[in-house]
């Protein structure tokens, strides 16, 4: 294990500086930001609409660009860790060769795969859950007292704030070792890497709406659509139930008042997942990432006994 550190000492080194610096970031921002913000917008609040008003405008600009940057750096650490395995954990030392020398020293390339997965996923699972829980703690700690919060379910708070990049971030670290032992060209699996765990980032926020029975909320024409959350469908009802597609913008609940409106028409239903469901959506996903993250472990170890058994069915160099 120490030699696997000494070997990606620079990769080491600048996640650790990654994490330090995007740590330092959220506490910042959940401590003296969001309490000048706070204070901003509580006296910005207390103004009269037709008189002078002064209220620390830059500590609000501030806290909003802070959060936009700390956020992104926890979306974007799976994509860290999914590059650097697949262009330097496998794929750096299958195209220099350098791996056929540590299996003629007595090494097995099961046990040399092994070695390369299990220190790094458990540093990547420690070092972007402190990021997670981070980032939750700053954001709930501008709750009900800035104005232009985020909700949780806006979707880069949403992932940002639970357990599916902790386990996209495991996805990345086997995804971007197959990809090494497949390719063995260290760029080429760099990018590959990336590109498949965007794709399954993708595939995961299609799929997640539908992980988690959805609340059905129901009001009528003069409300229009009501409730908020994830909102999963949405549309109008009839007096005998049946639904009807929808007659207003996602975004624009106001519509409804002027569309067009059927007859029959008694109602409108949104069907959404509330904050309740904040955590049974991250946990079955990051559930389902987690057995990819398997598959893909396994995926590894196999191309790499194909591809080392010599004639008589032993591991050995190819």
């Amino acid at each position: 294990m120490r030699w696997l550190l000494r070997l990606h000492r620079p990769a080491v080194l600048g996640w650790t500086a990654f994490v330090l610096v995007a740590g330092a970031a959220l506490l910042w921002l959940g401590g003296p930001l969001t309490d000048a913000s706070a204070a901003a917008w509580k006296e910005y609040n207390a103004c009269a609409f037709d008189a002078p008003c002064s209220y620390d405008q830059d500590a609000i600009v501030l806290h909003k660009d802070v959060y936009l940057y700390t956020t992104s750096a926890v979306l974007v650490a799976p994509f860290l860790i999914a590059a650097w395995a697949g262009g330097s954990l496998t794929g750096r030392e299958t195209e220099s060769g350098t791996v056929r020398l540590a299996w003629t020293q007595g090494v097995t390339p099961a046990r040399w795969l092994a070695s390369r997965l299990a220190l790094p996923a458990v540093l990547t699972a420690a070092s972007t859950g402190l990021l997670v829980w981070l980032h939750r703690l700053a954001r709930t700690a501008g709750e009900g007292r800035i104005d232009t919060a985020k909700p949780w379910h806006d979707v880069p708070t949403f992932y940002a704030g639970g357990t599916v990049p902790v386990a996209l971030a495991l996805a990345g670290l086997t995804g971007g070792a197959l990809a090494g032992l497949l390719l063995r060209r260290s760029l080429a699996a760099l990018t590959t890497a990336a590109v498949a765990l965007a794709g399954l980032w993708a595939a995961v926020h299609l799929l997640l709406p539908h992980l988690w029975p959805t609340v059905t909320r129901v009001s009528d024409l003069r409300t229009g659509p009501s409730g908020s959350g994830i909102v999963v469908e949405q549309g109008a009802l009839t007096a005998d139930g049946d639904r009807l597609p929808s007659l207003c913008g996602d975004h624009a609940p106001q519509d409804c008042h002027t569309a067009p409106i059927d007859p029959d028409v008694v109602g409108f239903y949104r069907d959404l997942h509330p904050a309740a469901h904040h955590w049974p959506l991250h946990l079955t996903a990051s559930g389902v990432l987690l057995v990819v993250a398997a598959l893909l472990a396994l995926a590894a170890f196999r191309v790499l006994r194909l591809r080392t058994a010599g004639p008589a069915g032993k591991d050995g160099p190819a």
